[in-house]
């Protein structure tokens, strides 16, 4: 048997990287095994300790009850050969197993030390590290709380002009509540003059059939000549209503100001706090969101518009007492003839749109004809190119089913039957390309048909929408009455 020389290197040699450079016992172990030459500690293996011993072939007693033999080595503890054990002696290991087991546990109390040297730099900067998150986060935080406050603060303000508005707006319209003149018109032309437009342009063909700018200003004109047939009937039971509608949204305004301005202090206070504050308390409950909070824009948009809402009642107040103030047919007069003017000009606009929108489908139309004879060139000139790769890819099949009659050696696999074969996958990929260009193509044209009869059909019905609106809607509107026969003169 051979014995075999095992390391006397303790493992803790090789770190270099130890975060400190305490000497402990594994160091002074580390520096005795060295390669340095120097004589080891008596309690660390020795150079002797690996080699084999002469085998002793007469054992002396070891005392008057011991017989038989005693083998050391340094495998006795693999083989099962240990010294001789009697009442006197509890002999069972060799010196250099000693040694051993004291390197061995210098080098393992080393290692934990390292280890505990890691724990302890790793876990320095995990704190470092958290303490730094836990100041942004603090800090973040707070700037965001500010904002938050400066939001509110900026909605209160709004609010607090809002509701001064509106209690001036009430105050304005209580002292308009009598305010009567029976005025009659003959609005009976431009009731027919409105009706006629919108008939006429009901008579408009596939998508030109829409709700545009002529149509919202000619139903607004239809409202407003009955509107002003009840206008005296309705003028009390205006302002009773738009009264009411003035005080619920002052209501509004002042309950969502009473909900800021609360919310203000607490975000106020929010912002103060800090880790020194003697009021902050554990809540573990604190973190849970009730189920009636609102998301930020939805909070945006209901500030908004509550100012938006409150914006549309005053404007409707204030329309409604410019009515009263001065003499109620003038204004109504007046109005008849600005909505007039309205209709006239979105018509004129409409005419124009309408023409533009002509002339670009019949240019669009020429394009798309002289577009057809490129594409139908395109598809020839393609189907030649086709065709064309027909004959390289014979000649470069024909070359491989030539080089297969070659005889027995002479069949090899060379450069040239790899470049044929390469050659025959590329033609076949550049038909491949080729007939999906043709396959573009041809549907390209099939659209281009496609395109060409939508923008026929399409020339056909802006020419039937011009003629409703310039030939027809301005002929009738150019009877309109003058303000002066709307005023009864």
């Amino acid at each position: 048997m051979v014995d075999v020389e095992p390391s006397n290197k303790c493992p803790c040699e090789s770190r270099s990287d130890s975060p400190k450079k305490t000497v402990t016992f594994g160091d002074y172990a580390k520096e005795a095994m060295g390669d340095s030459g120097v004589d080891q500690p008596p309690y660390l293996p020795q150079a002797g300790d690996n080699m084999m011993k002469a085998e002793e072939t007469v054992t002396g007693p070891i005392g008057p009850w011991a017989t038989g033999r005693v083998d050391w080595g340094p495998l006795s503890g693999l083989t099962g050969t240990r010294p001789v054990v009697d009442h006197y002696s509890i002999t069972r290991f060799s010196p250099g197993e000693w040694r051993q087991k004291n390197k061995d546990l210098l080098c393992a109390v080393g290692e934990d030390q390292h280890r505990s040297n890691e724990v302890e730099m790793k876990s320095r900067n995990a704190m470092k590290a958290t303490a730094i998150s836990s100041d942004k986060m603090q800090h973040n935080n707070t700037v965001q709380l500010g904002k938050r406050a400066h939001d509110i603060h900026r909605w209160k303000t709004e609010l607090e002009s809002a509701i001064e508005e509106m209690t001036l707006e009430i105050e304005l319209l209580e002292s308009q509540r009598r305010r009567a003149k029976q005025a009659k018109s003959v609005l009976g032309v431009v009731k027919s003059i409105s009706a006629e437009c919108l008939s006429r342009r009901a008579l408009r063909m596939e998508e030109d059939l829409v709700r545009d700018a002529v149509e919202e200003e000619l139903i607004k004109e239809a409202a407003l000549v009955k509107e002003v047939n009840d206008l005296i009937d309705r003028t009390i039971v205006q302002i009773e209503e738009q009264l009411d509608r003035n005080k619920a949204i002052k209501a509004r305004l002042e309950d969502d100001w009473s909900d800021k301005k609360e919310s203000y202090g607490i975000e106020a206070t929010n912002v103060k706090l800090n880790n020194k504050s003697p009021t902050i308390l554990f809540y573990p409950g604190a973190t849970r969101m009730p189920d009636s909070q609102s998301t930020p824009e939805g909070w945006e948009d209901h500030c908004r518009e509550i100012l938006q809402t409150m914006e549309a009642v005053k404007a409707q107040s204030c329309e409604l007492r410019a009515l009263l103030d001065g003499p109620i047919l003038s204004d109504c007069v007046r109005d008849l003839r600005a909505q007039a003017d309205t209709v006239e000009t979105a018509l004129h606009r409409r005419v124009a749109e309408t023409d533009l929108c002509r002339q670009a489908f019949e240019a669009e139309l020429l394009a798309v004809v002289q577009r057809q004879a490129e594409t139908e060139k395109l598809i020839i000139d393609l189907k030649q190119a086709i065709r064309g790769l027909d004959y390289p890819l014979k000649v470069a099949q024909t070359r491989l089913n030539n080089r297969i009659a070659r005889p027995r050696i002479e069949s090899c696999r060379d450069f040239s039957q790899f470049g044929l074969i390469d050659e025959v996958r590329t033609t076949a990929e550049h038909t491949t390309t080729l007939k999906g260009q043709l396959s573009q193509a041809e549907q390209a044209l099939v659209a281009l048909h496609t395109a060409r009869g939508d923008l026929e059909r399409q020339l056909q019905v802006k020419l039937k929408s011009l003629y409703i609106d310039k030939e027809r809607c301005l002929e009738v509107r150019s009877h309109y009455p003058s303000v002066t026969k709307m005023s009864g003169y």
